[in-house]
Formats: C-alpha cells, structure tokens, sequence
C-alpha cells in the first residue's frame, strides 16, 4: 500500500469569511493564501453553528476536532471526552504521527490523546501576542504547572489559572508558531505519515503586529463596508469583552483603525504560513500533504453596529476554508454549505480511515469529484439561550429570544450584506412560515438530546 498523504491543518483565530485577498479583500494583501486557493479548493460557503459561550472559539474547535454538533458537546467544549473520538486519535490509530503546536482551548487530556508529539502549546483562549505562556508538549495530559492570572482580556472576566510552563517574551506568537512548525518537520522524517495541527492565535486582538506590517494600511484609506452602522440594537451582548472594544455609538475613524490593524495582522500572518508552505517545499512534502487552513469563528468589526461574533450575521457565522493536496482539485471555489465539524469525516476519507461512531459531521469529500455535489442544503445556528437561526440556500431567519425579542429575515441572494430586513413584508411571510418549520426540525435534531442548556431553554418558552 502506499504511503498515505501528510496532513498540515493550520487553524486561525477570528479571521473572517472573506479576509483572503482572492476571496473579496481588495485591499488586503495575502499573497501565500491566494496562492494556497488557486492550488486547490475554496470553500466559499464554510460556517460554524455559532456557539455555546461568548467564547465562540471554544466550542468551533470543540467541533473541529471532535465532529460532534453544538449543542452534542460536553461543558461547551471545554473538554472533550474519551467517548468522543478526535481527529488526532483516529490519524494516530491509522499510523499518523501526530505534532500539535500553538492554541488549544479544549483541555490537556484531549490534546494528550490527540497529538503524539507537540511543543509550545497554548491552553486558553486569547493572550498578549508577545508574550504568551507556553507548555511543552506532555504525554501525561496533566500540565499542573499553572500560573494564577487575572483574565482581564477574557469574555466574562473572571478569574483564571493558566497552564504554563515558560513564557517568551517578545517574540510575535505568529512568528514562534511558524517556527515551530518548520522545527517538527525539520524533525519528522521517517516512513510514517505525519499530521501537523498549527493554531495560530493571529489575527485575534490584542491586534498587535511588527511595525513593516501596520505600516501597509493607513486608516483614512480604509473604505467602511456598506452595512456599516453606528449602533444595533441591544440583544444580550452589549457589555460583553468583544463589544466594548470600540466605543459606542461606533464611531467611523475608529472602524477604520480596527479594520486597519485587522488587515496588519493577517498580512502578518499570511507571511508566516508562507514561510511554512516554503519549508514543505524544501522538504520536499508538498505534493504528498494535504493541506487545510480554516478559521474559527468570523469577526464583524464594525458591521452591523457589532464588533465580535456573538451573532448570526454572515461576518461572524462564515469562515474561510481552503485544502489542498492529493485528491483535491486545484483552481476551484465551491459554493456550497458545510460546517467545520465537517472536515474530521471528509480527512478520514481522503486518506481512506473509518470515521468513528461518535463524528456527527458530514464527509465533503465528492465535492472534490462533482463541485455540484450537496451535502447540506439548510443550516442551523445558536448562540447560547440568545439566538436561534436557520438559512437555506436563499433566505435567513434570525430569532432573539431575549428582552430583544424579535426576528429577522434576509435575502442573501440580493442582499448578501444583509442591510434590508424583510421580517414585516407581506410578501414574504411564507418564507417566514416555512422557515420556522425548517428551524423546528432542526431544533429536534440538534438541541432534543439531553443537553442540559438547550433542554431547559426550549422547555421554557
């Protein structure tokens, strides 16, 4: 049998749907993603399901690594459980040796289980760029020594113990991840095929950057997108760690700025996947890897009146998704719905592993022969007990099920901004109608199955 193809997943932390110069950024230079797009697929179309806490990004990598659906998670992805098979455990199983470097924000028993070897492993979910507390990688899982810290860049602002076992100051964690990364496979010879996961935690703010990179973008150059607005109204998440980083009402000049020093950091960033994509050639592994750079969670930055992804927007709910490598076509942008949880399956297909009992998500992997192949027509989306949605290939619904209570409904055929909500249009309340059915059937798949949250939330209205 021939060797199977290597895998190098890179995974970042807030970056947008469409913050890829080739994929609508104008203005936003990303040279070595672009070239990643054009050698392979773009997924135009790749969401989350939201989350179960304000920390979006828990429960998205939660689903990445375990397949499993939102509301299927354990404690909101804060750990996941044995019975849940990760996607590091079935590549180890299928004789994968298995790297894991930069952030983990689902536990150190997961990551033990899931990664054979690591080093400079970040166990939270955010931290200064410059000076992030760092483990080395230990098989044990245990990781006990911690570091007390108060979590003033946190969501909820509480109290924290952070696992650690040095710090390294002054370096960019962007930088000290890339050169990571091209240390293990400087290091990972062998017959065996290797599984390299680099979680970066660029562009995630504090959006800081060395200077050549903030130097690209001027501010007052910045054009605003054109849902833009000042102020939305309030639904829940108004005081919450990603909304106050700009003042209200939003104020243009300083959108601007955000949007700016958003754009520095994922050029930044852009540059040092570069540097990994150069090492593989070096190595002489790119044409036997396939490759996989997602992000997240989106980012709204001032659209809507928002700045973070504690909504149902398609700035926040809508990440990139690029692959690439043996068995994926090259030059293609596929328009069709999946989930993140969605690549564990489609992974185990590529390089021909059962998928384990335990993974919910749905395998891709004959897009990559029929770019016209569906494998998700409507998708479902919660945000903790404040938000429930559902879009099918035209329309989205969104409800807020709070002291805000009140829907929305979107065109996102002729209105992909989603600036003009028709909820109170006559002509279109039987979309609204067959809407709320579409969003009860997935509400008793998805949310009917004993998860405490979602059980007594819609036990309760």
């Amino acid at each position: 049998m021939d060797k199977r193809p290597n895998i190098l997943f890179i995974l970042t932390d807030d970056q947008r749907f469409d913050m890829i110069h080739s994929l609508g950024a104008e203005r936003l230079k990303t040279p070595n993603l672009d070239a990643l797009a054009a050698r392979g697929c773009a997924f135009t179309q790749a969401h989350i399901p939201s989350g179960t806490s304000g920390a979006v990004c828990m429960p998205s990598r939660a689903m990445i690594h375990s397949g499993r659906t939102l509301f299927h998670l354990e404690n909101q992805g804060e750990a996941i459980p044995p019975e849940h098979i990760t996607l590091g455990e079935t590549l180890r199983r299928g004789g994968y040796r298995a790297f894991g470097c930069g952030k983990w924000h689902n536990g150190p028993a997961a990551f033990a289980r899931s990664f054979s070897e690591g080093d400079n492993i970040f166990f939270g979910g955010m931290w200064d760029h410059w000076n992030v507390p760092l483990n080395r990688y230990d098989p044990t899982g245990e990781y006990d020594n911690e570091i007390n810290f108060v979590a003033n860049f946190f969501e909820d602002n509480a109290p924290l113990r952070v696992h650690c076992d040095k710090f390294e100051p002054g370096r960019h964690s962007s930088e000290l991840l890339t050169d990571t990364a091209i240390s293990a496979l400087d290091n990972l010879d062998g017959e065996d095929p290797f599984f390299l996961y680099l979680a970066y935690l660029a562009p995630h703010d504090p959006r800081t950057m060395p200077e050549e990179f903030r130097r690209m973008y001027n501010p007052e150059d910045i054009e605003l997108p054109p849902n833009f607005q000042t102020t939305h109204f309030d639904f829940g998440v108004h005081t919450i760690r990603d909304e106050v980083l700009a003042a209200y009402p939003r104020d243009e000049r300083e959108i601007r700025r955000h949007i700016a020093e958003y754009y520095a950091m994922i050029t930044h960033l852009d540059h040092q996947i570069g540097r990994v994509m150069e090492a593989l050639k070096r190595k002489n592994l790119l044409d036997n890897t396939i490759i996989v750079m997602a992000g997240d969670n989106g980012l709204a930055v001032g659209q809507h009146g928002l700045m973070g992804k504690q909504n149902h927007y398609e700035h926040s709910i809508r990440v990139p998704l690029l692959m690439a490598g043996p068995g994926i076509p090259a030059g293609q942008k596929i328009n069709r719905y999946v989930y993140l949880m969605d690549i564990y399956p489609t992974l185990c297909d590529l390089v021909n592993l059962p998928i384990p009992d335990s993974v919910e998500g749905l395998s891709f992997a004959p897009m990559f022969r029929d770019p016209n192949h569906t494998t998700r027509r409507a998708l479902y989306f919660g945000y903790a007990e404040l938000i429930r949605s559902v879009k099918d290939e035209r329309f989205k619904l969104i409800e807020y099920r709070n002291f805000a209570h009140r829907r929305q409904l979107f065109d996102l055929q002729n209105d992909p901004w989603e600036t003009r909500d028709l909820i109170d249009d006559p002509a279109y309340q039987g979309q609204v109608e067959r809407l709320l059915r579409l969003r009860e059937e997935f509400r008793a798949q998805w949310e009917d199955s004993g998860h405490p949250m979602s059980r007594a939330y819609w036990e309760g209205q």
